[in-house]
């Protein structure tokens, strides 16, 4: 029997979309909690984690007992293109231990290779392809977006051996505006890099493609090193950004989990978790920006409930050592430290194995 304890832990760990900020503290708990009772009226709900939802054999029950595994889902979703004609852009594991005092990110190579099951709402056959390619298979021929995420989350139960409590599908076009209603995010480049999807027209970022359509001049967006203050859609960019850094993708991930992290500092700094007005906007923008697998938890429980894991507590990890580990067909296999790390998760002893195996941190800056 699959438990029903899944919830949303956007609210301020991670939701990379800004629900996140909706975990009140201190004086913020009244006015946190009813608008945290609103949180889902505007957000889409869905059964994202299908066959790989945790059981009640494997640690499921109360929400707010045991260890909590979530599985996020970036997509790039542009309105000319269909529901079903999307891959998962970026591929998250949100680990919070039993001791509910610390959260950690684990990001999976998109191009991992993986072995991807028959998926009968789709009517996929099964195959070997990428992990970011077992979305696509699974929205398919009706399947849309709770497809695409069941069946990759099944993928990764698969490979990792790990259930989800619940999930969620965060569409970074969202993202603009939920770090734009925070007021912007502070980032620290770590390497020059030039924008592979955004110029500069007349002085004004523009999609590439919407750019060319002007016939103006362009001019390059170009993120310098340093720690500054950011806009959505530069913090956003520069976060999606792989081609020309040292090491691609993975450069890529460690700079997702800095922006979901900078997210959550500014939600507890930024005057939002005090103020009703500002946590509104933002909880309006999420809704834009999110499809949330919450189950039957009451999700204002669950917030208050795990309102003591604050952003700082917010450990980022990485895979493979943090570099392309290729099987010779051009994609990625999982090394034997990040095999044993996602067994440290399922087992709940992720601390412990990131004491042991100090590399597995990733650097912030």
């Amino acid at each position: 029997m699959r438990k029903k304890r899944r919830a949303p832990l956007w609210a301020r760990l991670c939701t990379s979309a800004g629900a996140v900020l909706l975990i009140a503290g201190g004086g913020g708990l009244i006015g946190g909690k009813v608008l945290l009772d609103k949180t889902t009226e505007n957000i889409a709900v869905e059964n994202l984690t299908g066959e790989a939802g945790k059981t009640e054999a494997e640690g499921g029950g109360d929400i707010l007992e045991g260890p909590i595994d979530m599985l996020l889902m970036g997509v790039d979703a542009r309105a000319r293109w269909a529901a079903d004609d999307l891959r998962a852009d970026s591929i998250i594991i949100l680990h919070i231990p039993a001791s509910h005092d610390q959260a950690y990110l684990i990001s999976v190579p998109r191009d991992t290779e993986v072995d991807v099951p028959a998926f009968e709402p789709s009517n996929y056959g099964g195959g070997t392809t990428k992990a970011t390619e077992a979305f696509f298979h699974g929205a398919q021929n009706g399947g849309g977006w709770g497809g695409g995420a069941q069946l990759l989350a099944k993928t990764l139960k698969n490979l990792t051996g790990i259930s989800f409590d619940g999930a969620a599908i965060i569409n970074f076009g969202g993202f603009k505006s939920v770090i734009d209603e925070l007021g912007g995010v502070t980032m620290c480049v770590d390497q020059q890099v030039t924008s592979k999807h955004m110029v500069f027209v007349e002085g004004k970022p523009m999609f590439l493609a919407d750019a060319r359509k002007t016939g103006k001049p362009t001019k390059p967006v170009v993120h310098k090193v340093g720690c500054r203050a950011m806009e959505g859609w530069e913090a956003l960019d520069f976060a999606r950004q792989r081609y020309g850094l040292k090491n691609g993708d993975y450069d890529r991930q460690r700079h997702q989990q800095q922006l979901i992290k900078a997210m959550a500092k500014k939600a507890a700094t930024g005057g939002v978790l005090t103020n009703p007005i500002k946590a509104g906007g933002v909880i309006q923008s999420a809704g834009k920006a999110l499809v949330l697998d919450i189950g039957d938890a009451k999700i204002t429980d669950f917030v208050l409930g795990l309102k003591d894991v604050a952003a700082n507590d917010m450990v980022l990890l990485r895979t493979n050592n943090g570099t392309f580990a290729g099987n010779g067909s051009g994609r990625e296999r999982i090394d034997e430290t990040t095999q044993a790390m996602f067994e440290a998760v399922k087992e709940d002893r992720l601390a412990e194995f990131v004491l042991d195996n100090p590399g597995v941190v990733a650097n912030e800056k």
